[in-house]
């Protein structure tokens, strides 16, 4: 599934496609090079609501920052953004030179050749930003991103997307890394959207990579976080993170539920009131 970032120390290397091996179990971190062919951005572009940011910020100033987790080459990325503001599939940035204007939205993944991709072929340089980020590096993620937001006058985004992301950091940084990048993400936004891999992926995952002749990642024995990851995760978020469940816009085809998280801390507000005045 999507690229998912980082690893406890220092990573290998992304596989790419100067690799020699391109199926899907060479991409340990998610980053496949043909995402979008297997999982097409409709199938959850198509599970949320027209209108949905005017309903969720319909007072708050523009342009609406957002940020996107494990953006692969972009695609989601992009079809998120067109659907979001109501921009048809033959719509550009020249056809609609406002569209920055209500919403600017920042895309990482841990993979560069996916973002050099994702950067030669977007739609809108002037507000699709793409960047080669690990956002399970805390000493490369902080001063990007307050430099980002900063350039807004902003310390936190209106709305993160993690678009199944939480496997790939599961089974990379164990039951503690899934849980300190869940509460990064919600102390970094009002909103957060979220579709969790089910623990059948996690088990064809490995099966893949032995499958390969590779060793098995190094926390998926050991992991006591499992089951329903999406009730799981939902637990997690609502217990130990100050956010509270808003929404479930339903599943996709390939049985992955997108879930809509609202920050119930007060921080958000207060630094929401103070950047607006």
């Amino acid at each position: 599934s999507r690229p998912a970032r980082g690893a406890e120390g220092k990573m290998a290397a992304p596989m790419s496609e100067g690799s020699p091996a391109l199926e899907p179990g060479a991409a340990p971190y998610g980053n496949f090079p043909n995402y979008s062919r297997f999982h097409p951005p409709e199938g959850r572009v198509s599970l949320l609501p027209g209108g949905l940011l005017r309903s969720l910020f319909p007072a708050a100033a523009r342009p609406l920052l957002g940020l996107d987790v494990g953006c692969n080459s972009g695609e989601l990325s992009v079809a998120l953004y067109r659907h979001l503001l109501g921009l048809q599939e033959s719509e550009g940035s020249l056809d609609q030179p406002a569209a920055g204007k209500d919403l600017n939205l920042l895309c990482c993944d841990i993979d560069p050749v996916l973002i050099e991709r994702a950067q030669q072929c977007s739609p809108f340089p002037a507000s699709i930003s793409f960047a080669n980020l690990d956002i399970m590096d805390s000493s490369a993620r902080e001063p990007f991103l307050s430099s980002y937001l900063g350039r807004f006058g902003r310390s936190t985004f209106d709305i993160v997307f993690c678009m199944s992301v939480t496997m790939w950091i599961h089974l990379n940084h164990g039951d503690r890394g899934l849980m300190e990048f869940l509460s990064f993400l919600s102390s970094l936004c009002k909103y957060l959207l979220i579709e969790p891999q089910p623990w059948k992926c996690y088990r064809a995952a490995a099966r893949r990579l032995r499958k390969l002749g590779r060793n098995d990642f190094d926390h998926f024995r050991s992991l006591a976080i499992n089951g329903d990851m999406a009730e799981r995760i939902t637990q997690i978020l609502t217990k130990d993170c100050a956010m509270e469940l808003v929404c479930c816009f339903g599943s996709t085809s390939w049985d992955r539920s997108l879930l809509l998280f609202k920050s119930n801390g007060s921080n958000h507000e207060g630094r929401e009131s103070s950047e607006q005045q």
